[in-house]
């Protein structure tokens, strides 16, 4: 069953106050629910451990403490539930309050919670404005990297009679200890490692440098405190390494030769072409990208919109929280990647905040727009949106809405398309001047810009 609509009380400084109350049929469930848990740790006469009875639960503990177990485990749930039906675009956590709780089952229960929400913007022009965008060409160096990238990985290895050099290739034996014992992964045979080539653990093989074939050599590091297997991170280890030979890259010659066996193509000059191509449309879609963002901060730059401190440290630490997630999942500990980066929480916070205080403007300024122009999100577009996240999850972009619908979810897709449809308004409506022009522009002094700097009133006249 729902939640009863939430009421929701707009706030100063961009927050809101939000009473919700919890039908009794939910409190009861939660109630049962925490019994049944609490049974499991209980003995009681006539049951087996963890068999007793909801009802004798609260009998024996008293509804009050079972209650209290209920609200605890309930909340997260309720707040969810509430904050979805709200409507509300929140910003940061919330400060909840339980505002009343039933004497007796089959009684409701209320709370409030106080949260910040995205500011209001006042809209400015925002339709045909100028927009700064990157003309795109492939540069010849980018080209040239590409070409010896391709011609790196075409390269024969030729073994020579002569101290190793970055750049070289090794074929090496090796064994590693840590406190004199052999561990997981710690050892191989014939292994290719080309000399400044970052394969292995970082100073590896910065100390094979001047090796020659034959040679043995003791190489000492440490696994960094962020290492994929827990059990060796931060620890020191000693490998020996036996080098069986020096083999030195002879790249393939720029020629047409070299342009067919590594392509479709038959000459160099239609190879460093299709290069040029593609990479004039990655830098393309890039720049199209940026200019959509510049679209979007140029109508912020027209609007008025009152970004409280709270608010904007708040979504600064919602940033990192998302950085501290995609850490998780990638397997790498956020404090060990703040160790690295030698920096607090606090300090990865305070720095993100003019991009929170940007992200927030940006938002403001969309759902203003979106809603001045009456942009409606169909069906169709619901399901195009999902249709990505469906494949990944292996269902169909109509299952997963359904999915969205029943948990009061699909108002946040719905958000997004909208927004991506005032982008889309903005971006199209510019004007696109060169990026040079732009940032001339923006040395050219105006009244207001020494008004602002000044924090002064400037008015027709001064002198």
């Amino acid at each position: 069953m729902p939640l009863a609509e939430p009421k929701v009380s707009e706030l100063p400084g961009s927050r809101v106050s939000v009473e919700v109350e919890v039908p009794a049929e939910d409190v009861t469930r939660a109630v049962d629910r925490a019994a049944r848990g609490l049974a499991r740790e209980m003995r009681m006469p006539g049951f087996r451990k963890g068999k007793a009875p909801p009802s004798l639960v609260i009998q024996r503990l008293g509804f009050g403490a079972v209650l209290e177990e209920a609200i605890r485990e309930g909340l997260p749930e309720w707040y969810e539930r509430a904050l979805l039906g709200s409507g509300v675009a929140s910003v940061g956590d919330p400060e909840v309050e339980v505002v009343s709780t039933p004497e007796a089952p089959g009684e409701p229960l209320a709370f409030k919670f106080e949260i910040g929400v995205r500011p209001q913007a006042e809209l400015g022009e925002y339709r045909g404005l100028e927009v700064p965008k990157q003309e795109v060409e492939a540069p010849e160096e980018m080209v040239d990297r590409e070409i010896d990238r391709v011609r790196q990985a075409f390269a024969r290895l030729e073994p020579v009679e002569r101290a190793a050099g970055e750049g070289d290739v090794l074929l090496v034996d090796f064994e590693g200890l840590v406190d004199g014992k052999a561990f997981e992964g710690g050892k191989a045979s014939d292994y290719l490692l080309e000399l400044g080539g970052g394969q292995l653990i970082e100073g590896f093989d910065e100390q094979l440098s001047g090796v020659g074939g034959g040679e043995t050599r003791e190489v000492a590091v440490s696994f960094p405190t962020d290492y994929q297997a827990e059990s060796l991170a931060g620890e020191d280890a000693v490998f020996t390494v036996e080098v069986k030979e020096v083999r030195e890259k002879v790249l393939p010659d720029l020629d047409d030769e070299f342009a067919a066996e590594a392509s479709e193509f038959d000459t160099l000059g239609e190879l460093r072409a299709d290069i040029a191509e593609r990479l004039a449309k990655a830098l393309g879609e890039r720049a199209e990208q940026d200019f959509r963002v510049a679209a979007v901060d140029a109508a912020a730059a027209e609007a008025k919109v009152e970004l409280p401190e709270e608010l904007a440290k708040a979504r600064a630490a919602e940033r990192w929280e998302r950085v501290e997630r995609r850490l998780a999942q990638q397997g790498m500990n956020p404090d060990a990647y703040l160790q690295m980066e030698d920096k607090t929480r606090e300090q990865v916070i305070e720095e993100s905040r003019p991009e929170a205080e940007a992200e927030l403007r940006r938002e403001a300024v969309l759902a203003a727009i979106a809603e001045a122009e009456g942009i409606e999100v169909s069906e169709e577009e619901m399901v195009e949106a999902l249709e990505h996240s469906a494949e990944h999850e292996r269902t169909t972009p109509e299952k997963l809405l359904k999915r969205l619908r029943e948990s009061g979810r699909d108002a946040m897709i719905r958000e997004d398309v909208r927004f991506r449809k005032a982008i889309d308004l903005l971006a199209e409506s510019a004007q696109p001047i060169a990026k040079e022009r732009a940032e001339a522009r923006e040395q050219i002094w105006t009244p207001e810009k020494e008004r602002e700097e000044k924090g002064e009133l400037w008015t027709p006249g001064e002198e």
